[in-house]
């Protein structure tokens, strides 16, 4: 079967879409290699590596109109080139599929992550989500099933759009690979030199917005500040809600107890563009703390448990699916109760152990070949 993707994210985005596709694409080309898979972008990066995989490539446009107009060749004209390859079926990785694929006859199945811009328009600007929630439509509409990384994505597409339950898919996903590896002390050294991290640290990942809810760990920070001195190591960027943030720490003289990794010179190595970095950074720290307000899945989570690396996590939305029975959960604005249970596993080294050996049995789960199947099995009911 020749199947292709929208892969636009895996070659050119560093964040929770680019991770997607491309621990997917690789855990379906590794289990399932009797197939081919064809990954079209309208342009390829070093970011994504498929030169070991003999049964992946990757179609660029080439002729005019398509390299010019790039975009419109994604969303629009790269029908032509599904026809021309004799795809089979094609998957949408990140909310989208071509328009008009439904004429081709071609099965289409597309990934909707997330409608967290139908929950909180106000972060994401009026035109944005006019554009998203078009966008959004017309894949649920037209795509023969629809994949959601998690059961409460499920339910805000049952809830914002009325999408018929059958055509919905909860399909789990995984993360790299490399998380689940043990890594040396040595090595760890060497990374935590690198980026001039200190022996003991807290450790938060993602985008510096409001949604992320980062100023909670502030807070919780500034009310241990006398007790712990261990400071957060943030990995991440923003612009307004990151200006807050700084703001705050200078306010509470708390500065010299966070490092943003982002802002560092070795953020531009590859290892941090690519993420190669980040499990010994995961593997070194004490706990990962991740307040967030809402997430469609909640992938440092994941790659947490696979670090054996406690987290303290939100308990909204998808997160206690994610985290299961080896998170510590807290009110996302309860910065209190965050600093006690910072406190507790900085302190306590049996509780620490039993959340690693939870986050290790809950994370099997997770495993990527686990959810390359529940995947293939969307599409074998889609070309039986």
């Amino acid at each position: 079967m020749k199947i292709g993707f929208d892969a636009k994210r895996a070659y050119n985005n560093s964040t929770g879409l680019g991770h997607y596709s491309r621990t997917l694409i690789m855990a379906l080309a590794d289990f399932y290699p009797e197939n081919e898979w064809y990954l079209f972008t309208p342009a390829i990066s070093a970011q994504f590596n498929i030169s070991l995989h003999k049964n992946i490539q990757a179609i660029t446009p080439v002729n005019f109109p398509d390299t010019v107009f790039s975009k419109k060749w994604r969303s629009h004209w790269v029908t032509e080139d599904l026809k021309k390859y004799g795809i089979d079926l094609y998957h949408g990785l990140s909310h989208q599929i071509p328009i008009g694929i439904k004429e081709t006859g071609i099965p289409s199945v597309v990934t909707i992550h997330d409608l967290i811009f139908e929950r909180y328009p106000e972060q994401h600007g009026s035109i944005n989500v006019l554009l998203y929630r078009k966008k959004f439509k017309y894949a649920c509409k037209n795509a023969d099933a629809i994949i959601a990384i998690s059961q409460q994505t499920k339910n805000d597409l049952l809830q914002f759009y009325n999408v018929p339950p059958h055509k919905i898919h909860v399909c789990y996903q995984s993360c790299d690979v490399s998380f689940m590896k043990k890594i040396s002390e040595n090595e760890k050294n060497k990374i935590k030199l690198k980026y001039n991290l200190p022996d003991k640290f807290f450790l938060s990942v993602g985008s510096i917005t409001e949604r992320k809810n980062l100023l909670t760990v502030c807070k919780a920070i500034n009310n241990l500040k006398n007790e712990l001195q261990f400071p957060v190591v943030v990995i991440g960027n923003g612009k307004k809600y990151k200006e807050q943030i700084k703001f705050y720490l200078k306010e509470n003289n708390i500065e010299h107890l966070f490092i943003f990794i982002n802002d560092a010179d070795a953020a531009q190595s590859e290892g941090f563009k690519t993420s190669a970095d980040f499990p010994a950074i995961y593997q070194s720290a004490i706990a990962l703390i991740y307040p967030s307000v809402f997430e469609g899945f909640g992938l440092p989570i994941l790659e947490a448990l696979w670090s054996g690396l406690p987290a303290i996590i939100s308990n909204t939305s998808c997160m206690p699916e994610t985290g299961g029975d080896a998170a510590l959960y807290i009110n996302p604005y309860d910065d209190a109760d965050l600093a006690k249970k910072m406190k507790a596993i900085a302190k306590n080294k049996s509780l620490s152990i039993e959340m690693q050996e939870k986050g290790y049995i809950h994370a099997q789960q997770f495993l990527p070949e686990n959810c390359a199947a529940t995947v293939m099995n969307v599409y074998k009911k889609l070309t039986a």
